[in-house]
């Protein structure tokens, strides 16, 4: 009399408990601090950029002697020189334009920014996990004036959202996953 005990009931149960779903903790999601350590690659030559700019008006100012009377005479700097205007704009349109062309560009069509590829991570649409064109990356980045707009919650988002999507990824459908 060797009777087998009867199989489990269908299901997962361990010992006549229902298993639980298992919490999502990110999945397969890049995580904030990542995203972080990207933003400061990409902006590094921007801040290099428009710190040579500054420097170049700050030393490029001409030292003049200004006399109202023969006993009073005042020397002082008149300002930047035109050329150093001229310098400084030139560094501030060459961030601006590298800021369009890896945020938006690059981004938008490789899924990855300077500091994204470096950090091995891109960002791609929720339902296709394809690079989200170059449109729909400007869009992202006007979206990340949301996030900054109640004291940058917004890019706080993806500490405890599921997807760790900001506010401008959760409107424009977009992840950040590795690559």
């Amino acid at each position: 009399m060797t009777s087998q005990p009867p199989p489990p009931p269908a299901g997962d149960f361990a010992q006549g408990v229902p298993s639980i779903a298992p919490v999502v903790t990110g999945g397969n999601y890049t995580p904030w601090f990542t995203r972080v350590l990207a933003y400061v690659i990409d902006s590094i030559p921007v801040y290099l950029l428009t710190a040579i700019g500054g420097v170049v008006l700050y030393i490029f100012q001409p030292t003049e002697t200004l006399c109202v009377a023969e006993a009073f005479c005042a020397t002082g700097r008149n300002g930047p020189s035109t050329t150093a205007w001229i310098i400084f704009s030139l560094c501030v349109l060459v961030a601006v334009a590298f800021t369009l062309w890896n945020f938006v560009v690059r981004q938008g069509n490789t899924g990855s920014s300077i500091g994204k590829q470096i950090m091995d991570f891109k960002v791609v649409g929720e339902q296709t996990q394809q690079p989200i064109g170059v449109g729909k990356s400007f869009l992202r980045q006007i979206a990340h004036g949301l996030d900054a707009l109640i004291c940058y919650i917004g890019f706080l988002f993806p500490l405890w959202d599921p997807k760790r999507q900001t506010i401008a990824d959760k409107l424009l459908k977009t992840v950040c996953v590795p690559l």
